[in-house]
């Protein structure tokens, strides 16, 4: 029989009230900790795809970005010779490109919201599995080995290294430019 029907379920859950009413606490428990892992993997997925979804956003508005400062340099280029109705149209392309990128980032950001909020979610239940695994010990006497770090801890430490390599990728970037103008 399920105890839980969302993860936030997981997370507020009372584990004394639960096992209190429980006829047989350890199978209880048993059952709490395999939900929770059910959990804890739809999570990580969650996790995962958002990522990757925030990630493949990034590249499309990089590229996107990179394709904005080519039709400007065509525009000034179109403008420098001379031909105005070519300077337009490239400067036509450009607005366009920044309309996408104004669509793109609403989504961008949301998939950023959704991972932060996901690994909030993670570390949550990751806590609360180790919890029950405890009372688990308790209960049948077994010892049960916690992982002392958490897959949410190795996983924030992955994302920071990413996020600052991104920024050095950004910022060699815009030297380039910057030493093309």
């Amino acid at each position: 029989m399920p105890h839980f029907s969302r993860l936030t379920d997981i997370v507020t859950c009372n584990l004394t009230e639960i096992l209190n009413s429980s006829d047989d606490p350890a199978t209880t428990l048993r059952e709490v900790i395999a939900e929770m892992e059910e959990g804890l993997a739809a999570c990580r997925r969650t996790v995962r795809v958002s990522e990757a979804n925030h990630q493949r956003l990034r590249e499309e508005v990089n590229q996107h970005q990179r394709q904005i400062d080519e039709w400007l340099d065509i525009a000034r280029r179109n403008l420098s010779d001379g031909d105005e109705i070519k300077a337009r149209n490239a400067l036509t392309r450009k607005v366009e490109l920044e309309g996408l990128i104004a669509g793109i980032l609403p989504e961008m950001e949301a998939a950023d919201s959704l991972q932060k909020n996901m690994l909030r979610i993670q570390k949550a239940l990751e806590a609360r599995q180790s919890d029950a695994t405890r009372r688990l010990a308790e209960l049948t006497g077994n010892n049960v080995q916690i992982p002392l770090e958490s897959e949410t801890a190795v996983h924030a430490a992955s994302a920071a290294a990413q996020l600052k390599q991104s920024a050095i990728d950004a910022e060699i970037e815009a030297l380039r430019r910057e030493m093309k103008g």
